[in-house]
């Protein structure tokens, strides 16, 4: 009988096979679909369960809402120098509304827009350029809402914090960020100030923001914006009007601004703080003490004093100080920053260690004597944005040095000539100059005039110079 192979069952096999082979990729595509529709199921789900992003959304709306209307944008002009722009923020009921003062330096026309659009013309109260603080005064109240402050309430590295103001020229912007740091002294010269006790943050901040508040969650200010840490000049300053944010932006912390803008308001000048000591070495250059709280940060107290609020206090020579009236004071900069911006017979805390224990004491601030303030913040003002050191003999005021190529320099003040006048005020002592300096805005940019005697001479010569910015 002949033998038959039967092909039926095999054939069938490989027929499943190649089928199954053709539709897995289908398989496993239909697979993937479900999962992801799964995932995209169980997200909205979640989200619809959790509405704490809902939350943080209402939250940030009723800051921007709650702030927005007591900023103001800032147009400044002058037949001279054309116009420029920046921002600031309404301080109180009577109209007072603050900014930097290199937004207003050098500039005679002031105009502020309120958010709903609304034009007035300002004026200039007073201006204090070693903080970089201007206060003016609109025309009319009307409209006017002063934000809150949060008086008495340092902020922390980490606390959430806003940004208002007008970034090139997009006017009432809002951006976020966190404190980055405080303390800070980026050496600016940024906005022809001096001061250095900068609050750090990551908020976007751009030229035009200059002037604005900084706010914290609960919608109060903490600061005022005032330089960003990109954009060099050929010096290697930061300035203001140049580059873009990059994340680390600066501010003025409220403490410095509340005292002085409370004395530009009452009286037009400011008065500042003396605490009677001089530096001694840096604290991190000792060995660090052993303990919970303190790990070598602060300023060896150098001098102190006699009859001085140090001394008054307590304090002694070879004492660290910490902090003082709760800022923490890692350098001499930050230190005489702290106190220079305090008034007179203001009362401060003062955490020290002597001999490897932490002590609380409590100081009265003297007024700085400006007549005895050779290196104080005029000075260091005049070496930054100016380029020129003076010196004193027999109470008379001359000019000590000119950097090379800087201002001073190139509107040929020299080595040794004797300041006879400035704008016209009659220099008779260190006091004089003093005061004629900071009414002449030249930090600010405003051409001051200097009338000067040259070393061996009788004849006076007038000497023009400009800072620009």
């Amino acid at each position: 009988m002949r033998r038959f192979i039967t092909l039926g069952p095999a054939a069938v096999v490989l027929l499943t096979v190649l089928a199954a082979l053709l539709a897995a990729p289908e398989i496993v595509r239909q697979t993937e679909a479900t999962q992801a529709r799964s995932q995209v199921l169980l997200a909205r789900q979640e989200l619809g369960q959790d509405d704490i992003l809902l939350r943080i959304n209402r939250a940030t709306r009723a800051i921007a809402k709650s702030v927005e209307p007591g900023v103001v944008h800032l147009m400044t002009a002058s037949r001279f120098r054309g116009g420029s722009a920046g921002s600031g923020w309404v301080y109180d009921d009577e109209g007072h509304i603050l900014t930097n003062a290199h937004v207003v330096g050098g500039f005679d026309r002031l105009s502020v827009q309120l958010y709903t659009g609304r034009v007035m013309r300002a004026e200039v109260v007073g201006v204090d350029v070693f903080t970089d603080i201007a206060v003016l005064k609109a025309e009319d109240t009307t409209g006017l809402v002063p934000l809150p402050r949060a008086t008495g309430e340092i902020p922390e590295q980490g606390d959430r914090v806003y940004a208002f103001g007008s970034p090139f020229n997009f006017k009432f912007s809002m951006s976020e960020g966190i404190v980055s740091g405080l303390g800070r002294d980026p050496n600016t010269g940024a906005s022809g100030s001096a001061f250095t006790n900068f609050i750090q943050t990551d908020a976007a901040v751009n030229p035009g923001n200059s002037g604005g508040p900084l706010i914290d969650v609960q919608g109060r200010v903490i600061g005022m914006n005032v330089a960003i840490a990109t954009g060099r000049s050929g010096d290697g300053q930061i300035t203001p009007t140049e580059g873009q944010s990059a994340g680390i932006s600066f501010a003025i912390p409220l403490p410095t601004i509340e005292s002085v803008a409370d004395q530009l308001i009452e009286t037009g000048t400011v008065s500042r703080g003396r605490l009677g000591i001089s530096s001694g070495r840096f604290a991190s250059q000792l060995p660090i003490i052993e303990g919970e709280i303190f790990r070598g940060m602060g300023v060896v107290v150098g001098q102190v004093t006699g009859g001085g609020p140090a001394e008054r206090a307590g304090i002694q020579s070879d004492d660290i100080i910490e902090s003082i009236g709760g800022q923490a004071v890692p350098n001499w900069s930050i230190l005489r920053a702290v106190v220079n911006t305090m008034r007179p017979g203001e009362e401060l805390d003062i955490r020290v260690w002597r001999d490897g224990r932490p002590l609380a004491k409590t100081v009265v601030l003297d007024k700085l004597d400006s007549i005895n303030a050779i290196g104080g913040p005029t000075e260091e003002l005049l070496e930054r944005r100016v380029g020129v050191g003076i010196r004193l003999n027999d109470g008379r005021v001359f000019i000590r040095r000119t950097s090379e190529d800087s201002p001073a320099d190139r509107a040929g003040l020299e080595a040794g000539q004797e300041v006879v006048e400035v704008d016209g005020v009659p220099i008779n002592d260190y006091e004089d100059f003093i005061d004629a300096i900071a009414v002449s805005r030249i930090a600010l940019g405003r051409e001051t005039t200097f009338i000067v005697r040259p070393r061996g001479e009788d004849e006076v010569r007038e000497v023009k110079v400009r800072v620009g910015r």
